[in-house]
């Protein structure tokens, strides 16, 4: 006798039309983006849904890529995301180890010292007159250095350790363990989830920060890449509207739109985090959810 069937009900149908229906609204804007940047003008132009472009060219990329220094801010960028993520990864799981131990002296005193610091900043002023005081200023380290510790990141992970099984740690304890070897050979490897969590987090926040680099940044050697996209988009739109063509660098010799050149420098600002995203996704809901609840 065949195995039974699962009937198909009325609500699993409605419930992947749902899901397939938000999926496309949610995919459909990003597809977009990608055909206008390998798009030319005159399909850009045209009106209508445009899913596949009539010609896939690359000359929005080539002229985004041949604006000023964006290659060399571009590797500043990846080399800041990079350096700033793990610094913020190794100072949050130093301090939230810590602090997730009852036993450890003035516990609350500390972590109410970091709440406090969490919600009341200085301001721009004086961080400013702090990088200037340590002699940071038009330094790569003034963009990664102050941003090292994030008291939200510690809360998380902190909160993420206490719900580890103490008795893993006793066991260790007795085999003659140490903290910082029960940290580095236990701790870390069992909480992947939460470290994923803060590093996807870190990482975003780097990438995407352009306001420091703005302030503390004059050597344009050192910007970044969001500085250089912002300073090449705002001169286009001071010389041209979004009707207006701009020549196409690459061989075919088209002409390319603003909105062409916009779309690109979107594909190529998110490209990489776009990328790095799906290899932590499967860790970025269990680290929030279990890193926010316990007191």
């Amino acid at each position: 006798m065949g195995a039974t069937r699962k009937k198909i009900s009325l609500f699993d149908i409605l419930n992947v039309t749902g899901f397939v229906l938000f999926s496309i609204l949610v995919l459909y804007p990003f597809w977009q983006t990608i055909v206008l940047s390998f798009s030319d003008a005159n399909a850009s132009s045209s009106l209508g849904v445009h899913l596949w472009p009539d010609r896939w060219i690359t000359d929005a990329y080539e002229f985004v890529f041949s604006y000023g220094n964006i290659m060399k801010a571009y590797i500043n960028t990846i080399v800041r995301t990079v350096a700033g993520t793990i610094l913020i990864v190794t100072f949050t799981i130093l301090a939230a180890y810590p602090l997730s131990k009852k036993e450890l002296p003035y516990r609350n005193f500390f972590t109410i010292f970091f709440l406090i610091a969490m919600f009341f900043s200085g301001g721009i002023i004086p961080d400013y007159l702090l990088v200037k005081n340590l002699g940071l200023l038009d330094s790569s380290l003034s963009l990664i250095l102050p941003s090292a510790v994030n008291v939200f990141f510690i809360i998380i992970m902190r909160n993420y350790f206490m719900t580890i099984d103490k008795g893993i740690e006793e066991s260790a304890i007795i085999d003659g363990a140490n903290y910082f070897q029960i940290l580095t050979k236990i701790i870390i490897p069992i909480s992947k989830p939460v470290i994923a969590t803060v590093a996807l987090w870190a990482a975003v926040y780097h990438w995407n920060e352009w306001f420091h680099a703005l302030v503390y940044i004059q050597d344009d050697a050192k910007t970044v890449l969001q500085i250089v996209v912002r300073d090449m988009l705002t001169a286009m739109d001071l010389s041209n509207n979004s009707s207006t063509a701009v020549g196409g660098g690459g061989m075919s010799g088209s002409e390319l739109l603003l909105s062409n050149v916009r779309a690109a420098t979107v594909i190529i600002s998110i490209g990489p985090i776009v990328l790095v995203y799906p290899f932590v996704q499967k860790y970025f809901i269990k680290g929030i959810m279990i890193g926010s609840l316990k007191g």
